[in-house]
């Protein structure tokens, strides 16, 4: 009778165990988050980009992630880096490099928590980078938590440089979260305009290097157990950006690879701070109670 208990317990270890292990386990090992700033959703359908349109047609999209409010640059990387808006983290402005308002949390990093953070206290031993052109993304991820913090400030000279660099980085070291920060169409859209052949010439020109990232991580034997997601801060009108417009506020949300739907419009609403916690869904991360974000289910396969 005392075998018998024993052997049942023991059942019922193994199983609690294994279901754990299993619930724990990520929906991928990688993700490879590639940010093109001032790329409006207005412009998909004409652009020339059929690297990102392979990444739309293998996985799930939407055009109609809205900006947080004023639709500029360093609001809106902080708010899809760390899941919430302003009005928490308090960074309020296209040029914040630390929060005019309190934030209303702060990490032992003394930064509010992003989703790099979260995923480094997860695990010390993941491999986390961050490739930027602008400066100022540096102080919005937590470098803290970046084993490979790259500011790319030859960009203006070599274009290419940034791609080339996570591509490096990417069959090097095989991170498990990696961003990837491309200052322009931006660049093109303040000297040339928004929706000017420029602009699509601009995006021609990003196309290649998502490819070239794209082609990095199946050289590097990682694609199969990779999430790509491909997205922006905030479109532009005329030449600029900032205002309420739809052509300011709406950006791309594209989300391909393992476990991801293929072919599947996503209808739900979707914020910028959703960005960071379909990463955190995507690691099984816990988010934090100050976190609004919500993670787009509806793009994961079962």
């Amino acid at each position: 009778m005392k075998k018998n208990i024993l052997f049942i317990l023991l059942g019922i270890f193994f199983a609690m165990n294994t279901y754990n292990i299993s619930a724990a386990s990520p929906r991928a090992k990688h993700v490879i988050l590639i940010g093109l700033d001032g790329w409006g959703a207005y412009s998909v359908s004409k652009a020339e980009m059929p690297n990102v349109k392979k990444l739309m047609d293998d996985g799930s999209y939407t055009l109609k992630k809205r900006s947080v409010l004023p639709s500029s640059s360093a609001v809106n990387w902080a708010s899809m880096f760390m899941g919430a808006g302003p009005e928490l983290h308090g960074y309020t402005e296209w040029y914040s490099k630390t929060p005019e308002l309190p934030s209303r949390e702060v990490n032992k990093n003394g930064i509010f928590p992003t989703v790099f953070s979260l995923l480094h206290e997860s695990d010390p031993k993941v491999e986390i980078g961050c490739i930027y052109e602008w400066e100022t993304i540096r102080c919005l991820v937590d470098t803290f938590a970046l084993n490979y913090d790259k500011h790319v400030s030859e960009a203006e000279s070599n274009p290419a440089a940034a791609a080339q660099y996570a591509a490096d980085y990417i069959k090097k070291a095989h991170p498990n979260l990696l961003a990837v920060i491309i200052d322009n169409p931006d660049h093109v859209g303040h000297a040339a305009g928004h929706d000017t052949p420029e602009y699509y010439a601009m995006l021609k020109e990003l196309d290649k290097y998502v490819g070239q990232i794209v082609n990095a991580v199946k050289e590097a034997g990682m694609l199969d157990e990779t999430i790509f997601i491909v997205t922006a801060d905030h479109g532009g009108i005329n030449k600029g950006h900032g205002g309420k417009t739809m052509e300011e506020m709406e950006t791309a949300f594209i989300i391909s690879g393992k476990n991801i739907k293929k072919g599947h419009e996503i209808t739900e609403s979707m914020m910028q701070f959703d960005v960071a916690s379909t990463i955190a869904h995507i690691f099984k991360l816990e988010q934090p109670q100050v976190w609004i974000g919500r993670p787009v289910l509806s793009a994961f396969e079962k």
